[in-house]
């Protein structure tokens, strides 16, 4: 007998999506997709899951969707150019939790509204370790009663979930976080520059700043499990700091805001990229870039 019961199709199996479904799919009937057959296939049999092969063949038991893909220019493939949207069925709920540009989510989530389908951005802060143990922080935008629903399909996956506004707010808060981490990325390997050059060893210059007012997430876990020790393994791509620090840049230009630190990490990135010229840096790399600049070295390892 075909299994008729409520399902949610979950889309995109990257670094942080495999172990997002891992503590999802014992909640809920679960269906995966990737671009990566091989992948979805892996993920699925690890998982008892189901895989769909075929976006076009949407099963009526789908209800919700999920996407975990890399940006906007993928959401609107899978939504609108290989047509999911229009076959979600109407009473359905569309979860984008990846880092999408605000202006394109509300255009997505009036359409999805048009066709009786409610729309939420919950795209998620805290990299990979904390995708495997479920306790990401979610940044949700919608309207109300699409939050309210969205909640339970997100709850196994964080442990923060924040409602942030309407439509495009969340994607929106995710940049701006995400613009304020590579600062403080930044900030800090300029101090220890300086403090490397001046004879003080960026080990202790670190305590100093964990211990004062100068600490932050960066210097509490980035430079003393990633960028200290030299391997700079945090999981999280250099390229993909660069797409929200643009989407950051996009948002101050709209909102005709006086950002120039913003301007000022955005090159910095940029000039990182292009300094080292190699695919799949990790976003860690940016403080070596400065390392590098400077003559100096933070490692310890």
């Amino acid at each position: 007998m075909t299994d008729t019961s409520p399902a949610t199709l979950f889309i995109g199996l990257g670094m942080m999506g495999e172990p997002m479904v891992r503590r999802y799919a014992p909640t809920r009937r679960t269906l995966v997709s990737d671009k990566s057959a091989e992948t979805a296939g892996r993920v699925a049999a690890d998982n008892h899951i189901e895989v769909l092969a075929d976006l076009g063949e949407l099963p009526d038991c789908v209800d919700v969707v999920i996407l975990m893909l890399p940006n906007t220019d993928v959401v609107e493939k899978v939504l609108l150019g290989e047509g999911l949207l229009s076959r979600m069925p109407s009473g359905g709920l569309i979860i984008d939790m990846g880092s999408s540009e605000p202006a394109s989510t509300r255009a997505l989530a009036a359409r999805a509204d048009e066709l009786g389908i409610d729309f939420v951005d919950a795209p998620v802060s805290g990299g990979v370790a904390k995708a495997e143990d479920g306790t990401l922080a979610i940044m949700m935008g919608g309207s109300v009663p699409a939050m309210n629903r969205a909640k339970a399909h997100v709850a196994p996956l964080g442990s923060r979930v924040l409602e942030v506004g309407a439509a495009g707010s969340g994607h929106a808060a995710k940049a701006l976080n995400n613009w304020l981490s590579a600062a403080n990325i930044a900030a800090a390997a300029e101090i220890l520059s300086i403090a490397v050059d001046f004879g003080v060893p960026p080990t202790v210059m670190i305590e100093v700043l964990n211990a004062s007012t100068g600490r932050s997430q960066a210097t509490e876990v980035k430079y003393p499990k990633h960028i200290l020790p030299g391997s700079y393994d945090s999981r999280f791509a250099l390229d993909l700091m660069l797409k929200d620090l643009r989407i950051g840049s996009g948002l101050a230009e709209q909102c005709d805001a006086y950002a120039p630190i913003l301007s000022t990490v955005l090159q910095s990135v940029e000039q990182a990229q292009s300094f080292y010229g190699v695919p799949g840096l990790d976003h860690t790399e940016l403080a070596r870039y400065y390392a590098d600049k400077n003559h100096v070295s933070f490692q310890t390892g």
